[in-house]
C-alpha cells in the first residue's frame, strides 16, 4: 500500500510540474493616460479609489499579478479572468469607446455591481478589500447615471462632424 501511495504522490508531483510548463500571457500593455477613464470623465477621488481598489486588476492595463497568478492551474484561471474582464470593459481604453458604447458601459457598470456580479466572487475570496459596500454601489451608480446623462445631452447637441 505504501508503494502505491508513493507512486501516486510522484505522479501527482510530475503532473503538477508539467502543468507549470504552459504559462498564460500576463501582460500590462502600455497605458495612454489620455485615454483612461480618469482622463476622459470627471471622476471624483472617492470614485477613483473604488475603481482602483475593486476594478483595476481585471478591467485595466494596470493589473497587479499576484504570486499565485504564476502557478498553474491558478495562473490559467487568473489570466482568463483578466483577459475576459478587459474584453468586456477596459478602463485604460475608455477614450477609444464611442459615446454609445460609453453610455452602455456606464449602465452595465451600475447593473453589474448592483446585482453583485462584480467584483467576481472568486476574486473576492483572495481580495476581500475589493468588496463593495452598499454606499459604494450607490455612489458609483449615482456617478454613472450623472455621466450617462451628460454624454446623452452632449451627443444630441453635437453635429455628426464633431463626433
Amino acid at each position: 500500500m505504501r508503494k502505491v501511495i508513493k507512486w501516486v504522490v510522484i505522479a501527482i508531483l510530475v503532473i503538477f510540474l508539467g502543468m507549470q510548463v504552459y504559462q498564460p500571457e500576463r501582460t500590462n500593455p502600455p497605458v495612454d493616460e489620455t485615454k483612461t477613464l480618469f482622463a476622459v470623465v470627471t471622476t471624483p477621488p472617492e470614485i477613483r479609489t473604488v475603481f482602483e481598489r475593486s476594478c483595476f486588476d481585471c478591467h485595466s492595463h494596470n493589473t497587479r499579478w499576484p504570486f499565485y497568478s504564476y502557478i498553474a492551474p491558478a495562473s490559467w484561471l487568473v489570466a482568463a479572468d483578466v483577459h475576459e474582464g478587459r474584453k468586456h470593459l477596459n478602463l485604460s481604453m475608455w477614450g477609444d469607446y464611442n459615446t454609445n458604447k460609453r453610455v452602455a458601459k456606464l449602465d452595465q457598470i451600475c447593473q453589474e455591481i448592483s446585482d453583485e456580479k462584480m467584483p467576481l466572487k472568486q476574486y473576492l475570496l483572495l481580495h476581500s478589500s475589493a468588496a463593495l459596500s452598499k454606499a459604494e454601489v450607490d455612489l458609483i451608480c449615482d456617478w454613472a447615471d450623472e455621466q450617462r446623462e451628460k454624454l446623452m445631452a452632449s451627443d444630441t447637441t453635437e453635429s455628426p462632424a464633431q463626433k
